[in-house]
């Protein structure tokens, strides 16, 4: 017989909140009415375990005994159900024989009407007692399901009938539910790499890197193609252990209709999903058609066949609909349980319609938002306030006697770059709450010193406002409070920036992000000490110790004169670096 659609909803639902690795201590009340274990696969077609009982007939308050045995197995579920109404709620109680083999489980509103495994302790043979009851129907089935291994499972294996006394023949003869329920299609094996012939022409396609050819071992693709009134699919990419792609109504994980390829001890298991938050619930593979993999030098490449409308599974979308595109990729182990993929998985940038005109796009592994606070912060601390601090402390006596604006042009330049960096920080650090819509607990202590810096870029300039006259007895306090705030910034910029870049909504390249980065900190410091080395020789070089006031003068002004030349040269070279520096990260960041 046919499993209905409800069955199938409410496995589904119930599957979220089982775990992922089935249920080792038997307490399965979820599964009462499907009796289908969450384990992400189809049944097996064929029972190698047998129930057997002692005789074929009952009044209500007898025992009968039941039998459960066969070749080792880890778990089992035992109910009896009307033998005519087998979706009907289980009948009657059990008494157990050994409890160290097995448990009474309540399904429904009747107690100790299911019997399940205590342990994943291999077993091959359970022995209980079943209590008619006072209502019993007329016919009453005997149903077990069976699990060998996570994978390997038997749902509903028929058992004997026993009736009442004087009873007429069951008027629905029992089918082996096992075949009803799964109704999976071959499963093929890929000859040949996909190809990405047809691409915006006949198919539409996505591919990561941008125009990938789908035969190379760094290409994320995927392509629909409409066929009357159904959709072939194919989907490649490098993972060893799955890859996955899902249809959304928004550029959240959630609510969202799932397909994935898992790599299962070198075999390709393909199946549906459906998103609750950010975790895949695994169900049947049966609205799937067509299905053929290939795993080849670490590319899995898997394609399948579904029609466009699937009106009796719950958690599949119309492909004539528009949605967003996720496609992720992560590790799997050897049992097939899938792990969080371990980056941002490639979003497209806007809805599409993969039935309607065919079109060759791309995706982002991060989201704009997130794109652009991360480029406003290394310009501002890369540049903006890098070069600021170099101008202040060592362009003074340069710029001492330019002025801009009625000021002295150290001054000015140095104010206007760090209220730059005030500005783009401040921008900057409200685009992630706008992304997630308030605090994000997954991005570890990034947020808390981002904030902390946030704080510390409000407060310098606050400070310098405050700021007392030059010759003031509280001036050289000013002088070490702002500038301990300052370094103190700049320090936590860097380390909340090197814990960013890794992020999965930013993720740049690794290990090439960390040793650019330790590359301009590098950078920054070299040319300090150069820098500082340099005003260390010139005061030692004016220092001439003769009576001679206009030698010492002479001495004054042409080491002056000296020292503002190569002040200069090196500031340039500085500024075209961190240039440097500053495109090769926002190059970086625009091809994520």
């Amino acid at each position: 017989m046919e499993l209905p659609g409800l069955a199938f909803a409410v496995w589904m639902f119930i599957c979220f909140y089982a775990s992922v690795d089935g249920y080792p201590s038997g307490k399965i009340r979820e599964a009462c009415t499907s009796m289908i274990p969450c384990h992400g696969s189809s049944p097996q077609l064929s029972p190698e375990h047998a129930i057997t009982v002692n005789g074929t007939e009952f009044k209500p308050g007898d025992n009968i005994e039941v039998h459960l045995s066969g070749p080792d197995f880890e778990g089992f579920f035992i109910q009896a159900r009307d033998a005519e109404h087998l979706d009907s709620p289980a009948v009657g109680s059990f008494m157990l024989v050994d409890r160290r083999l097995s448990q009474l489980l309540t399904c429904g509103r009747t107690k100790n009407s299911a019997v399940s495994h205590t342990s994943k302790a291999k077993k091959k043979y359970i022995k209980v007692y079943w209590i008619a009851p006072g209502d019993a129907p007329k016919h009453v089935q005997f149903l077990a399901t069976v699990v060998k291994k996570y994978k390997t499972f038997w749902v509903k294996i028929p058992g004997p009938i026993v009736s009442q006394p004087n009873a007429p023949s069951p008027t629905t003869p029992l089918h082996a539910t096992s075949e009803a329920i799964s109704t999976s299609h071959p499963v093929s094996y890929l000859s040949k790499p996909f190809n990405a012939s047809g691409c915006g022409s006949m198919k539409f396609c996505i591919r990561n890197p941008s125009n990938c050819d789908p035969e190379s071992a760094s290409c994320f693709f995927l392509s629909f193609q409409q066929e009357k009134s159904s959709v072939f699919i194919e989907m490649s990419g490098p993972s060893e252990g799955y890859l996955a792609f899902a249809l959304s109504h928004d550029q959240w994980m959630g609510g969202d209709d799932a397909y994935l390829c898992v790599n299962e001890d070198h075999h390709v298991h393909v199946s549906t999903a459906h998103l609750k938050g950010r975790n895949p619930v695994l169900d049947s593979e049966n609205a799937l058609e067509d299905v053929s993999w290939r795993l080849v030098d670490g590319v899995l490449q898997c394609s399948f066949r579904r029609s466009i409308r699937l009106p009796a599974y719950k958690w599949r979308f119309n492909l004539d609909g528009s949605y967003y595109i996720f496609l992720a990729d992560g590790e799997a182990n050897e049992g097939g349980l899938i792990y969080k993929h371990h980056r941002q998985p490639l979003i497209t940038n806007g809805i599409y319609n993969v039935t309607g005109l065919p079109q060759d796009i791309g995706g982002s592994r991060s989201p704009r938002l997130m794109k652009a606070h991360g480029a406003l912060m290394f310009v501002a601390w890369i540049t903006t306030v890098s070069i600021g601090v170099i101008v202040a402390r060592f362009f003074k006596p340069v710029w001492s006697h330019s002025f801009l604006f009625g000021k002295e042009m150290w001054f000015q330049v140095h104010r206007m770059l760090m209220l730059t960096t005030v500005m783009l920080t401040s921008i900057s650090f409200v685009l992630p709450f706008i992304y997630r819509g308030g605090w994000s607990q997954q991005a570890g202590f990034h947020p808390y010193l981002g904030c902390t810096v946030m704080a510390l870029t409000i407060f310098q300039p606050l400070m310098a406002g405050f700021r007392p006259s030059r010759h003031a007895p509280r001036r050289q306090l000013f002088n070490w409070f702002h500038w301990s705030t300052g370094t103190t910034a700049r320090i936590l910029a860097v380390v909340t920036m090197f814990l960013g870049m890794d992020l999965p909504a930013l993720d740049l390249p690794d290990p090439w992000d960390t040793y650019t980065m330790i590359g301009f900190v590098a950078w920054h410091v070299g040319i300090d000490v150069l820098l500082e080395i340099h005003s260390y020789c010139l005061v030692r070089k004016v220092e001439v110790i003769e009576d001679d006031r206009v030698q010492i003068l002479q001495s004054l002004t042409s080491a002056e004169a000296e020292g503002r030349l190569f002040k200069q040269i090196v500031l340039t070279i500085y500024v075209c670096g961190n240039i440097v520096f500053l495109t090769a990260f926002l190059a970086a960041i625009n091809q994520i």
